[in-house]
């Protein structure tokens, strides 16, 4: 890990211009797009389309399958099923090097034993005779690539004298370098510490804006997904759950897997009875004609509010423990025994005991039918 004092070095992205030789940006399209290996489909069945010029991030859990659906896009695996487009192309079964790929991995990937400048050309040095620029166009084109990623003048540098985050950028100047169509990046900040990662994903956002190149990431970290991405794409078990803007997925989650993912959520089993929900010593009102039931009631810290009055719409939760959260205090409730607590955001001058109960009004509803 590289401390965030060793990374003070990332600036505004200037004037640097760069032909990156790559054309219009192009879509990328998974139709019916599968995977399976022994025993696991890792990837089932998804359609999914990267508009052209989208920075889009894939989301999910361990094993959710997003890494191998990137790695299909590469074309480091073959689809047990299915199609892959780039552009109106079919790419599912084109070689890696056809394909016109920039691929950014975790950790770097960088060979230690070349220069920086090495690194970043040696893309354009391996291609076929015919297709090779020449020397002196791959060093220039080296060096402008390195100012783009804000690290002119360290091309005879190696990987080891530069830090974590100046690293990254060297491994995605030389995912630049291939003149590429789209950018896969699998974790790309996944080795930095937080607040590395968080001036770099600025930094990225910055130069896929000037870039413009099609771009899908991967990426465990919600807050980085949420944040950075034009377009979030949640995976489950190999499955698309749900995708969309930022909003969409944090304000109207479509599955129960989203609504328990995304947020820091707490699912509250529930029963809905004529139209409303009993919570604890009190009953709110459940959506419109939402049927009677079993439900699952997801709840956020930010959808609860201390209420000014007593009665229908209001429910009890008795305060557990308290804990200070930036300029805010946190307190943990218990609504209903055998229930998991749930925790609410106060005003930092309101102070809460052990034991007290308050009186809660629920802001938001995200509830769904028990499956």
């Amino acid at each position: 890990m590289q401390k965030a004092s060793q990374l003070h070095d990332v600036t505004e992205m200037g004037d640097t211009t760069v032909d990156l030789g790559k054309g219009e940006p192009i879509a990328i399209t998974a139709e019916g797009l599968a995977k399976s290996f022994p025993g696991v489909a890792a990837v089932n069945g998804i359609d999914l389309q990267v508009k052209p010029g989208e920075l889009m991030a894939l989301l999910g859990p361990s094993g959710s399958g997003k890494t191998t659906l990137l790695r299909l896009f590469a074309g480091l695996e073959t689809p047990t099923a299915g199609r892959i487009l780039f552009g109106d192309e079919d790419a599912t079964h084109l070689p890696v090097r056809e394909r016109r790929v920039g691929f950014m991995f975790q950790h770097y990937a960088l060979f230690k034993h070349m220069s920086v400048a090495e690194n970043v050309a040696y893309g354009l040095r391996v291609r076929p005779r015919r297709l090779r620029p020449s020397s002196a166009e791959i060093a220039k084109r080296a060096e402008e690539l390195l100012e783009l990623v804000q690290l002119p003048g360290l091309g005879r540098r190696y990987p080891a004298q530069l830090s974590g985050g100046q690293r990254q950028r060297v491994a995605l100047a030389r995912a630049l370098a291939v003149e590429p169509r789209v950018l896969l990046l699998d974790e790309p900040f996944g080795a930095l510490d937080a607040q590395v990662r968080r001036d770099l994903r600025r930094w990225l956002r910055e130069l896929h804006d000037r870039t413009g190149h099609t771009t899908l990431f991967v990426t465990h970290d919600q807050e980085e997904a949420l944040e950075l991405a034009d377009r979030v794409a949640i995976l489950n078990r190999g499955r698309l759950e749900q995708l969309g803007h930022a909003d969409d997925i944090l304000d109207h989650p479509a599955t129960p897997f989203v609504a328990g993912f995304v947020g820091d959520a707490i699912r509250l089993p529930v029963t809905v009875e004529a139209g409303w929900i009993s919570l604890g010593r009190g009953k709110v009102p459940a959506p419109f004609q939402f049927p009677s039931g079993p439900a699952e009631l997801f709840i956020r810290p930010s959808d609860l509010t201390l209420a000014h009055s007593t009665g229908h719409g209001t429910f009890m939760g008795k305060v557990v423990g308290t804990r200070r959260v930036g300029s805010a205090r946190r307190a943990e409730l218990v609504l209903e025994d055998g229930l998991p607590s749930v925790e609410v955001t106060l005003p930092l001058e309101h102070s809460v005991a052990k034991g007290e109960e308050l009186h809660l009004n629920l802001l938001t509803m995200r509830l769904f039918q028990a499956r």
